[in-house]
């Protein structure tokens, strides 16, 4: 566990190995031990690849309430187990949610975050992904449950996580990175729009994005051929991280 003053303690699974060390980064209301984390851990275990899985305060096995949570306070949790658990450069691998927590730390971090992998990275969902009448029941009511198709339980975003999330946009003008990049993301989306990856690899700086829209797949990918080419894109951005350094 990961502990640091007034503040939830943080689970996390770290695998050593050669660097640059990848970080995988959960989406909302998500925890280490999904499908994609676990399959990247595996793959970075059989080939010696160093791994860092971690749950935000609030979800999965660490500590602290939920709905306490902000955008902010997630983006410092990623920070807090990066800067423990990290030596030497890092590949960041954002799903969902973790792909706009990948950027805040890329932007806080320059000369740590090396390349990214975003997974159907929705950054500034809270501005795109509500309705005025979902904003609207949020800011009257101070939170807005919905149903969640991945759970039993509805999904719930508080005041205090979309104000978090409309304070810390990053798709408002360039992004700068120059790093490699790699942008999944399918086009059965039904909470990503898949057009949004598009607009994504125009902001950054860097030349060196691809973006891969998967005709047949949803927001999950995580099927064996997502799988394999969630995979195939991480080797292709340690290899250039590589070949760079």
């Amino acid at each position: 566990m990961i502990d640091a003053p007034d503040r939830p303690k943080l689970a996390r699974r770290h695998t050593p190995g050669r660097g640059p060390t990848l970080v995988f980064l959960c989406g909302y209301a998500s925890d280490m031990n999904g499908t994609k984390a676990l399959a990247l851990e595996e793959w970075a275990q059989r080939t010696g690849q160093a791994f860092l899985r971690f749950d935000y305060a609030g979800c999965g096995e660490s500590e602290g309430d939920f709905e306490d949570q902000t955008l902010a306070s997630w983006r410092d949790d990623a920070l807090r187990v990066i800067d423990e658990i990290v030596e030497g450069p890092a590949v960041v691998v954002g799903s969902s949610m973790g792909g706009w927590v990948m950027l805040l730390v890329a932007k806080e971090r320059p000369g740590l975050v090396a390349g990214m992998v975003g997974i159907a990275a929705a950054p500034d969902f809270t501005d795109w992904g509500y309705s005025d009448a979902e904003k609207a029941v949020i800011l009257r009511d101070g939170r807005i449950e919905q149903p969640n198709d991945y759970g039993d339980t509805p999904t719930v975003t508080t005041h205090g996580f979309w104000a978090s999330g409309e304070a810390n946009k990053v798709m408002t003008g360039p992004i700068a990175f120059e790093g490699p990049v790699r942008l999944l993301q399918g086009q059965r989306d039904r909470e990503v729009p898949w057009e949004r990856a598009l607009t994504l690899a125009a902001l950054f700086r860097s030349d060196a994005v691809q973006t891969v829209l998967v005709k047949d797949s949803d927001h999950r990918l995580s099927r064996d051929n997502d799988l394999a080419l969630i995979i195939r894109s991480v080797e292709d951005v340690l290899q250039l991280c590589s070949s760079s350094s």
